[in-house]
């Protein structure tokens, strides 16, 4: 077993470098051999060069590297440059000490990938904007269960909103599988679960997201009156939603998006 799958052992690590989880950044060290092993056969093959955002302790960034991918792990936490500098001694890893939503993603190489423990709290512009620069093969990576529920949803259900539409824009989602508090250290209030992304090749449409954005500002309301509320002409709104065969009280979360393409395309050819 690594001496990184156990919390006693991450426990003494931490204390033999005078550290401890910073909850600024998000950190709980995932230390169950058994999920490392999982996610790293669910990011497999290594096709591209793999980039890790949030390595921690190095617990990932070790199996990736013992299983032959090619390696960038970027940490925010300078406090954990010694630790990574022992836990990865002898490594063939690139590490990059910067905030990961400053990286510049739009220049890494096409066919990359992404696999990752992220941080929670910037997991959802983070992959947002790895999706949109089109660099990426696959996203591989572990995200508080709901959103990765929001990911994955379904129209007509609470979870469904403008991050399901901005992932089934770009990409084919899959919810792996869920991970125990109990699988990190130290362990979370909320479960895990691992997502991977294959990317589409399909590019930004900032107009498409402009109107989906508008679309859920107002939830509660229906889709005509929170499209009004944004600006929306609503007489052009009225027109395109006749035109799909929608009701006038429809609401967003009912529409998929290949609907709200359509909606946009109404939206743009009504006088």
């Amino acid at each position: 077993m690594s001496k990184l799958a156990s919390p006693q052992s991450v426990r003494a690590l931490l204390e033999r470098h005078g550290l401890f989880a910073d909850k600024r950044f998000g950190q709980n060290f995932l230390v169950s051999e058994v999920h490392l092993r999982r996610i790293v056969e669910a990011a497999r093959p290594f096709t591209g060069p793999v980039f890790e955002v949030g390595p921690g302790l190095g617990a990932l960034t070790r199996a990736l590297l013992e299983a032959g991918a090619e390696v960038t792990a970027i940490e925010k936490d300078l406090r954990l440059r010694p630790v990574l500098e022992e836990t990865l001694s002898g490594l063939p890893v690139r590490l990059v000490f910067q905030d990961a939503l400053l990286y510049p993603w739009e220049e890494v190489p096409q066919g990359s990938l992404l696999v990752a423990n992220l941080p929670y709290h910037i997991a959802t512009p983070l992959v947002t904007r790895l999706l949109k620069t089109g660099r990426f093969a696959r996203l591989v990576f572990l995200v508080q269960k709901e959103v990765a529920e929001r990911m994955t949803a379904r129209p007509k259900t609470p979870a469904y909103g403008v991050l399901t539409l901005r992932v089934a824009h770009h990409a084919v989602a899959e919810r792996l599988f869920d991970l125990p508090p109990g699988a990190f250290f130290p362990p979370p209030k909320v479960w895990s679960s691992l997502v991977r992304l294959t990317p589409t090749g399909a590019p930004d449409d900032p107009g498409l997201f402009r109107l989906v954005e508008a679309a859920f500002g107002k939830r509660r309301k229906t889709l005509l009156n929170a499209l009004a509320a944004a600006g929306y002409p609503k007489a052009r709104v009225e027109e395109a939603l006749r035109a799909l065969g929608l009701p006038p009280r429809v609401r967003a979360e009912e529409l998929d998006l290949e609907a709200f393409r359509r909606l946009r395309e109404g939206l743009e050819g009504a006088v």
